[in-house]
């Protein structure tokens, strides 16, 4: 029989995360002997929940009050909601006569985030991706939204297209990306700001406290497709052409010609006789035997300009080589190599002429890169040209569609010599 009688003063005790809170909790000795009373807290609330005394004596037929504490945690451990409570009284000369004492616990909500932008600035000839890192600190749900307050109206932004959910505890990205709306052929770098708005809203309430809002700064410089050197170049070379046009050029005709009429003189003169006498026979008979001596002729060895394209295609964390091998009785003595990334794919690619490394270049530093070398690099018949492409992140090409694979494209030039 149960001689034990236990009520908490109220069925529901609602509790603020960081602050304490305090109960009644009403004990009943109706035994016929002194009884001690200890006391267990049941249930998820039991880390953060005190009785206080621990211990109570109660001779017969009375009752007392102890005091029931929660002190539950401003932590995301402590999610929102209601909360099962039994608290156990356990006598110490019968603990067969214990009872529990039930009630429900609602723990606030809180609301508390930290957004960063990752990175915050990106170098990139029109588009970049970027990331908003939240972590939600808070013990409910929140739901993210994005919006961009543009400093300047000269990009658009590629947002998710729902809300993002983030529960408790939760460090999660969420992506987006920047482009610009028209290319930079020439000139300086410019430097796009931009401001990404974060709305956050508690999703099980729809108390206006519980929303934050970020507002997190970034960078997109946007590179000219045609760097200023390279202009620089264009116009030196342009200015060598017209030069070579204008006076090299007439200067070397000149002189070719006057060598010509030259060597034209020199050669009728030695045909002029001389004296009256004519040629002998055995003169021009000696002529044609040669005097007894000969001539070794010396095998030709041929050369031709060559080019060959490699196109490797790899799909997504993902290794794919691509090759070329050089036939047979030849030697490929290659001066120059274009490397063509159209996508703007993330990775790396290793080029390698035979058994030598040429290069290792990560993917998303360029989109077209050439290099050139007045020694010849010379490639062996039967080895190879390889192109090795580590595939991280396929691109967007020009037509604004994500590609489902990485695409690269190497040009080795040079001549083809045997």
């Amino acid at each position: 029989m149960t001689t034990t009688f236990a009520e908490l003063d109220r069925p529901t005790v609602v509790v603020t995360p960081g602050a304490e809170t305090a109960s009644t909790l009403t004990v009943r000795n109706d035994s016929d002997i002194v009884e001690a009373y200890e006391f267990q807290v049941l249930g998820e609330c039991a880390p953060w929940t005190t009785v206080e005394p621990a211990r109570l004596s109660l001779y017969p037929g009375t009752a007392e009050n102890v005091t029931v504490l929660f002190r539950p945690p401003r932590s995301s451990e402590v999610t929102a909601g209601e909360k099962p409570l039994g608290i156990r009284v356990l006598p110490v000369e019968r603990p067969e006569t214990g009872t529990v004492s039930e009630s429900t616990v609602i723990v606030e909500p809180f609301l508390a985030t930290e957004a960063e932008l990752v990175p915050r600035r990106r170098r990139a000839w029109r588009g970049a991706r970027y990331a908003v890192s939240l972590h939600n600190l808070g013990n409910t749900p929140v739901t993210v939204s994005l919006s961009a307050a543009e400093t300047e109206a000269r990009l658009r932004f590629g947002f998710p297209d729902r809300p993002a959910e983030i529960g408790p505890g939760v460090l999660a990205p969420i992506r987006l990306r920047a482009r610009a709306r028209k290319l930079i052929w020439f000139g300086k770098p410019v430097t796009r700001t931009f401001q990404i708005d974060v709305d956050l809203v508690a999703t099980q309430t729809n108390e206006p406290e519980l929303a934050e809002q970020h507002d997190l700064d970034g960078e997109l410089v946007q590179l000219p497709l045609l760097p200023r050197w390279l202009l620089a170049l264009l116009a030196a070379l342009l200015a060598l052409l017209l030069a070579w046009f204008a006076l090299v050029r007439p200067a070397i005709k000149s002189t070719a010609t006057q060598a010509a009429q030259q060597a034209a003189k020199q050669i009728a003169a030695s045909q002029r006789p001389t004296g009256g006498a004519s040629p002998s026979s055995g003169s021009g008979a000696a002529g044609a035997g040669g005097g007894g001596s000969s001539a070794t002729q010396q095998p030709a060895t041929t050369s031709q300009q060559s080019s060959a394209t490699i196109q490797v295609r790899t799909n997504t964390g993902g290794t794919g080589r691509t090759s070329y091998t050089v036939p047979a009785g030849k030697t490929f003595r290659i001066t120059d190599i274009l490397l063509a990334n159209p996508q703007g794919d993330e990775g790396l690619l290793t080029i390698v002429f035979g058994q030598q490394t040429v290069t290792t270049i990560a993917l998303e530093t360029f989109r077209n890169q050439d290099y050139h070398w007045v020694t010849p690099i010379d490639v062996p018949a039967g080895a190879t040209v390889d192109a090795t492409v580590t595939c991280n992140r396929p691109g967007t090409p020009a037509t604004g569609v994500p590609a489902p694979n990485c695409l690269e494209l190497l040009n080795v030039s040079g001549d083809l010599v045997g």
